[in-house]
């Protein structure tokens, strides 16, 4: 009997999931420009001319890698977006971020180094860009939970918010069993994801 073309995409998704996480495996031991088709083929358990039938070589791998990655991003800013009290949003992107680097510190390393890459490198220095691009816009969207919480200075909390995250998931991915992650996030929480009455009393306050 043959397939549907639900079992074909089925089929597909799977096969092309099966080859990205072996490239990402690799990529994350041995690095991008050591691991070549053959050894990703092999790590994937299928030959070579399979893998050419998903990807015309490592390099496209990678573009869909940090699409889907960028898609992350996207998505927790969505989400972030659709809730209506703004300290339920910071709540909400603070445990998506720690949540994700906890499942994966790899991952989380891998992109981290691929932000960094040199501007010379031509070749990975469009991947760093878009991963960058897509930071940017959710440092916007902070700025506007921020504005809404009522804080004096916005964009420099959402910039203080964004060193403290970033630094905690760092520190997450470089040592993820011996950080206490359950207090640290409720630490982040406690000093930003607060009600704008809260806030406003704060910084009231602080004047006088």
């Amino acid at each position: 009997m043959p397939r549907t073309p639900e079992e074909n995409d089925r089929i597909r998704k799977l096969s092309k999931d099966k080859i990205c996480a072996a490239a990402m495996e690799l990529f994350i031991k041995q690095g991008y420009y050591a691991t070549s088709i053959n050894d990703i083929a092999k790590q994937a358990g299928i030959s070579k001319g399979l893998l050419y039938n998903y990807y015309k070589g490592k390099e496209e791998l990678l573009a869909e890698m940090v699409v889907a990655r960028t898609r992350e991003v996207i998505k927790v800013i969505e989400e972030a977006s659709a809730i209506e009290i703004p300290s339920k949003q910071l709540e909400h992107i603070v445990e998506g971020a720690i949540n994700n680097i906890q499942q994966k510190p790899d991952v989380h390393r891998f992109y981290l180094h691929l932000q960094t890459q040199p501007i010379a490198d031509e070749e990975l220095i469009k991947y760093s860009r878009l991963l960058i691009e897509e930071n940017a816009r959710m440092f916007e969207v902070q700025c506007e939970i921020f504005e809404r919480l009522g804080v004096k200075n916005p964009r420099q909390r959402s910039l203080y918010f964004s060193t403290v995250l970033q630094g905690s998931m760092l520190m997450i991915a470089t040592y993820p069993n011996k950080i206490p992650i359950a207090e640290i996030k409720k630490q982040i929480m406690a000093e930003f994801c607060k009600e704008p009455n809260v806030e406003s009393v704060k910084t009231g306050s602080r004047r006088n």
